[in-house]
């Protein structure tokens, strides 16, 4: 339980859903977390809460993550108020599902903003506070990977293109023994995509478990990556998604 215990880590959009969970849970395996929100106050106090009951220190930081210059300075800010760096979590993410003559040029720029640019720059800052042996860890999407229904275009097209980003990390960060992996998650049941949603029983349908997944379950993976179990795993995606891609 306390394979990340003296390490310190910070969570992009991490007071809520999966980003929450994944808070709590590198907490729960000794690490002290940082973390980012836009307009979830009220969530991320109570993560605050959650992570030091664990007896571990939390750190909570309004960040717009489409906006580049201010998650730089979020990052400098967590490793500031930590003490270092040794885990980076990019799960900030946001949505556009609608078939894409519905999609306008201004709906791209929010997704790849948050979605692609918020996490480079994220990175782009992280690395030179990251010690030796850190890690860099994407939250990405099983819509990367095979997409099954229409409406997904802008979505996949950015989760896509942190499979790419990461890739380049892992090489260029390797000879430091940092990894830079993506968990794509399946569907989630959160409250951007609850499990008793409208579109839910069609999402069930492209899995060969029957049922969401939870987002305790995606923090496991990322914990699992994050610790020193998963030091030779890098360059590659661990999906998260009851066989959407079976």
């Amino acid at each position: 339980m306390n394979e990340l215990l003296g390490k310190k880590a910070l969570v992009t959009g991490g007071s809520r859903g999966i980003g929450a969970a994944t808070s709590i849970a590198l907490a729960e395996g000794g690490a002290d977390v940082a973390f980012t929100y836009k307009s979830s106050a009220d969530a991320a106090a109570k993560v605050v809460k959650e992570i030091e009951a664990l007896g571990r220190r939390a750190f909570a930081l309004e960040v717009d993550a489409a906006d580049a210059v201010a998650v730089a300075d979020g990052v400098q800010g967590a490793a500031d108020r930590l003490g270092g760096l040794d885990i980076l979590v990019n799960n900030a993410g946001v949505g556009a599902i609608a078939p894409i003559t519905e999609l306008t040029l201004a709906d791209v720029d929010r997704v790849l903003a948050i979605n692609v640019r918020g996490a480079y720059a994220a990175a782009q800052a992280a690395v030179p506070r990251l010690s030796d042996g850190g890690r860099v860890i994407h939250l990405g999407s099983c819509a990367a990977g095979r997409v099954t229904s229409p409406g997904m275009t802008l979505y996949a097209m950015s989760k896509a293109a942190l499979v790419g980003f990461s890739k380049g990390l892992a090489r260029e960060l390797g000879a430091r023994g940092i990894t830079s992996n993506v968990v794509q998650p399946g569907p989630i049941d959160t409250d951007m995509n609850p499990a008793d949603g409208p579109f839910a029983q069609a999402q069930i349908g492209a899995l060969a478990l029957d049922r969401f997944g939870t987002p305790a379950e995606v923090a496991a993976a990322v914990t699992y990556l994050a610790g020193p179990a998963a030091a030779y795993i890098t360059g590659t995606e661990l999906t998260i998604d009851g066989g959407h891609l079976a």
